[in-house]
This record gives structure tokens, C-alpha cells and sequence, in this order.
């Protein structure tokens, strides 16, 4: 196995891993078409990386950082849906990238190259993974309690305005690193097609949020090996895997 596919292998393990019980979140949420929109927030920073030859994920972190603050911003401002107001920030993103990203690295861009992995890129990736696997499972219950009630959480104490901005930023990073597994057009489907396979098998919500972890990781696993076997580009392996798992999923779904 040579060291380049490593890093690949490694990398798109811990981000599939943590995708996936992210996703568990943002289903029951009620957000499961956000994190393909942050993927697009995303675009203008993937452009720059491209055009400039830097590590496209750090570009995508300052425009996340941006959307997502202004989500955030407009939702305490309006009251309107957070999917509604994110809708309004991605396809303001993707109208700007598409006015300088060049033809020649629209593919790159929208599907990912998980062949350029590094060291450092893994190094990071399996950090900042760990970082929010963390903070997630810290902030876990509270944020089933906000999905539930917000009148109820804020009954209980919970901020639900600050827990929400960690929740937001908990994604902006993740789609952020995986944006170099899958691009930044499929980064919604490693979210939540694991989640969704996982919720068909699942008993109760342990279950699910790990069961969620385990199909990212192993749908990553399987569509970077097939990407070291096939040649075919990793991104949508990666998302055929998770579909193909979430359809047998349904043959044995819980009812």
C-alpha cells in the first residue's frame, strides 16, 4: 500500500466517520439539505484554493466562517427557517465562485481529488475530526432537546442560540475538511445518506448516532479503496457506497 493512498485512506475514514454522526443531528434536525448547501457556501473558497494552489480546504473555512455567521445573524434577526435563510446564502456563494472558477478545475471543485492528500492534510483532518466528534457528543442531548422544543430547552437552560452556533460551526468544518474526499457538490450526501441507513436500522438514538459514524466509515473506507482499484474519482464512489448501504438498509428497517 503506498503512503499517498494512506494518507487518502485515513483521511476520508475519520471525516466519513464523523460526517455520519453529524448527519444523525441534522436529520433529526430537520436540516438534512444544509450541509450540501454549505458545500456550496464552500465554492468561492474551493475556487481561490484552486486558482491559487493552496489546500482548498483552508480556503473553503473563511467563507463557511462567513455564511455561517450570517446565517446565524439573519435567523435571530428574521425568525425565518434556517434552511430557508441558508438557501439564500449558498446560491449567493455559487453565483460568485462561478464568476471566476475556470472550466478546467469545475470538476475538482464539485467532485473533490482525495489524491492530493498529504501528511499535514491527514494530520489535520484526523485532529480537527477528533475536535468535533468530541464537541458533538459533549452537546449531543441538548441539541435533541432544542430539535424536540426550543421553548422546552430554554425551559431547562439550555442557550439555544449559542448551542446552535456550535452546532453551525461544527458542520462549517467538517464540510470544510471533507470537501477534499467528496467536493464540494456531494459533501450533503456523506452527511446524510450514512444517517439515513443508520435511522432504518436503529432501535433507539445510540444506536443511530453511532450506527451513523459506522456507515460513514465504512462507506468512505469502501469508496477510497475502489477509487486505489477502479481509477474512478473517490467522491461519488464514496457517495455509491452510502446509497448502496442506505437500499439494503431498507430491507431490514425497523418498524
Amino acid at each position: 500500500m503506498d503512503i499517498q493512498f494512506l494518507y487518502s485512506l485515513i483521511t476520508a475514514i475519520f471525516i466519513g466517520g464523523v460526517a455520519g454522526y453529524l448527519g444523525s443531528l441534522m436529520i433529526t434536525k430537520r436540516m438534512a439539505l444544509v450541509g450540501d448547501a454549505l458545500g456550496h457556501v464552500a465554492l468561492p473558497g474551493v475556487a481561490l484554493g484552486l486558482i491559487y494552489g493552496f489546500n482548498v480546504s483552508w480556503g473553503a473555512l473563511p467563507c463557511l466562517a462567513i455564511g455561517i455567521f450570517l446565517i446565524w445573524l439573519f435567523e435571530i434577526r428574521t425568525k425565518l427557517p434556517m434552511e430557508a435563510l441558508t438557501g439564500v446564502v449558498f446560491t449567493a456563494s455559487v453565483a460568485i465562485a462561478f464568476l471566476f472558477l475556470p472550466e478546467s478545475e469545475i470538476s475538482t471543485a464539485l467532485i473533490g481529488d482525495i489524491s492530493q492528500i498529504g501528511l499535514g492534510d491527514a494530520l489535520i483532518s484526523i485532529i480537527l475530526s477528533l475536535a468535533i466528534l468530541f464537541l458533538l457528543k459533549k452537546i449531543y442531548a441538548k441539541m435533541v432537546l432544542i430539535n424536540l422544543s426550543e421553548e422546552l430547552a430554554q425551559a431547562y437552560g439550555v442557550k439555544v442560540k449559542k448551542y446552535n452556533f456550535i452546532y453551525l460551526v461544527s458542520i462549517a468544518i467538517i464540510v470544510a475538511l471533507g470537501i477534499k474526499v467528496t467536493g464540494s457538490l456531494l459533501m450533503g450526501a456523506l452527511v446524510i445518506t450514512p444517517a439515513a441507513a443508520a435511522r432504518n436500522l436503529s432501535r433507539n438514538l445510540s444506536q443511530y448516532s453511532y450506527g451513523s459514524l459506522a456507515i460513514g466509515l465504512v462507506a468512505c473506507s469502501l469508496g477510497t479503496f475502489l477509487f486505489k482499484f477502479w481509477g474512478f474519482p473517490a467522491g461519488p464512489l464514496v457517495i455509491l457506497v452510502a446509497t448502496f448501504i442506505f437500499l439494503i438498509s431498507l430491507a431490514f428497517k425497523k418498524r
